[in-house]
């Protein structure tokens, strides 16, 4: 799943289509969502410094953690922070979302409250103006691609940052206007689910073409707070969790995804809870059940299928009269009775108590 994710963004869009869009979301029960934002976001920075992907570079909208914590992932995967400069920008709105810094620093109250950034960095100062942060990201695209024909990644690392700040049709909005940028090749973001109402999350999973869940391995039944028995369990949801069909392990800095064996599955579907009845047959059950005979059902008995039509042929005919002539009719037949129609034409409808799916061999 992780593997085909990523194949997908580095692919792009289409010509004519909007960009694809990734949702990651996770809950609290398995906050893991953030490693899989950095394991996407350094597969397609692999793949653009290999040459294999759509975009010529990403604008990464750091919402959640600081320019230098993203510097550091890149230095634990290998990659050359001193010449990230041409494939990547960062958009800082950690730092400083409303601008309040900003303001002590103009009064002397304080003289530079930023950190120096190893990458190269733009810094948000009004996160509540979105109109603003999109034009911020399609600059910072730009400055990277340095023309017209090339397309940008963009990665937002919290979009529930987004949210705390802004409403969600302004949101929705300007993930649309991304979307439908001509220079833009694909997005992936990271929301929080269990932070917001589920609209929140069916807006964005409207809005992407692909999402992707992480959930525990092993789903709590109770709501209640963790207690010190707990603990184990809790411990375990930080480190591995469910990514769909693969499940992923926490190694280091960074996360693995490893595919459900069999007797994984196995395991998996015990923990389901029991049921009262049987989704399967035995094969007691299955020959009982081919034994039904259904209604309307020929049962084969050797005998030519005939279907009645309300007339005789005319061998039966000569040969029931030649069977009348032959056969001397005796006193117990006498007080027997024959009721025998012959239909007029092949016009005449048949009578309403003929069953009508007769002439079906079902």
């Amino acid at each position: 799943m992780a593997e085909t994710i990523c194949r997908a963004l580095r692919d792009g869009a289409f010509e004519g289509e909007h960009a694809p869009a990734l949702t990651i979301k996770d809950t609290i029960d398995t906050p893991l969502g953030s490693l899989v934002f950095n394991y996407i976001l350094t597969q397609l920075a692999s793949n653009i410094l290999a040459g294999k992907s759509q975009a010529r570079g990403v604008v990464l909208v750091a919402l959640s953690r600081p320019p230098s914590f993203y510097a550091e992932v890149l230095k634990n995967k290998g990659f050359d922070v001193t010449s990230s400069s041409k494939w990547l920008r960062v958009l800082d709105c950690y730092s400083d979302p409303l601008g309040w810094k900003n303001k002590l620093m103009e009064s002397g109250t304080v003289r530079n409250p930023y950190e120096e950034a190893v990458l190269k960095t733009s810094l948000c100062k009004n996160l509540k103006e979105l109109d603003k942060v999109l034009s911020s990201i399609v600059e910072l695209g730009k400055e990277i691609v340095e023309e017209e024909k090339g397309r940008f990644a963009v990665a937002i690392d919290s979009v529930s940052e987004v949210l705390r700040h802004s409403s969600l049709p302004s949101v929705a909005r300007i993930l649309s206007h991304l979307r439908s940028h001509d220079q833009v090749s694909c997005i992936f973001c990271l929301l929080h689910v269990d932070l917001h109402e589920v609209k929140v999350a069916a807006t964005l999973e409207y809005l992407s073409t692909m999402h992707a869940d992480v959930e525990p391995i092993i789903p709590r039944t109770n709501k209640q707070r963790s207690t010190s028995e707990d603990l184990p369990m809790v411990e375990q949801c930080f480190k591995r969790g469910k990514f769909h069909r693969e499940e992923l392990y926490v190694e280091g800095p960074g996360i693995k995804f490893v595919e459900v064996s069999s007797e994984d599955g196995i395991i998996a579907q015990s923990l389901v809870p029991k049921v009262q009845f049987n989704l399967e047959l035995s094969e007691k059950e299955r020959l009982d059940r081919a034994k039904v005979v259904l209604p309307f059902e020929h049962q084969g008995t050797g005998k030519p299928i005939q279907i009645y039509d309300g007339r005789k042929c005319l061998n039966e005919s000569e040969t029931e009269k030649q069977a009348s002539v032959d056969k001397p009719q005796t006193t117990e037949d006498s007080g027997r009775g024959e009721i025998i129609y012959f239909r007029d034409s092949d016009d005449e409808m048949p009578d309403s108590d003929e069953d009508p799916d007769d002439d079906l061999d079902i």
